[in-house]
């Protein structure tokens, strides 16, 4: 099974780490967990944050999970992945019951008050450009399997409804 966790403009890899880190840790059975970080430092370190780029990250990220998901892995998947159709690329790599959309729904002032690294502030400045929900469009997901809210909540609150719902559809032991 794959859990691509999709998440609105500029949702932060800590919070959005968190989550998905506590989510791995009762699995009984091998959770595999990577984020955009982790490939832009090799596999896609060629791209920039152009649309064209941003979807060939996403493909090539989708590409990843699926050897992962052939290996026998569960796997939990982080990106900003703003456009519908690379994420339905993503989800027709994978089998029907392969692949849970799941958006983590945090509007994008939010976004800029959790944002450690200052991203937010220099799109505005205009020194960063083709950043999600400030000069590149995001699309909300039009159907996404579980949709998370995380105005007010604490980050394990968040993830425990990950986990249920993996244990719902069996992916995890009960």
């Amino acid at each position: 099974m794959i859990a691509k966790v999709e998440w609105h403009p500029g949702e932060l890899y800590p919070r959005v780490g968190f989550i998905v880190t506590n989510m791995s840790r009762p699995a009984e059975r091998v959770v595999g967990f990577y984020n955009m970080r982790g490939l832009r430092r090799g596999l896609t370190r060629d791209l920039g944050f152009t649309d064209f780029d941003r979807v060939e990250n996403i493909r090539r990220a989708g590409e990843v999970a699926r050897l992962m998901l052939d290996a026998g892995l569960v796997v939990l998947c982080a990106f900003v992945s703003p456009f519908r159709a690379e994420r339905r690329m993503v989800r027709e790599l994978m089998g029907p019951e392969e692949f849970i959309g799941v958006f983590v729904d945090t509007p994008v002032e939010v976004c800029i008050e959790r944002d450690p690294k200052g991203l937010y502030a220099k799109a505005r400045d205009h020194t960063v450009r083709n950043v999600t929900g400030i000069d590149s469009r995001y699309e909300p997901p039009e159907h996404a399997e579980l949709r998370l809210e995380t105005v007010g909540r604490d980050p394990q609150t968040v993830a425990d409804e990950v986990l249920t719902e993996l244990r719902r559809r069996g992916i995890l032991p009960s």
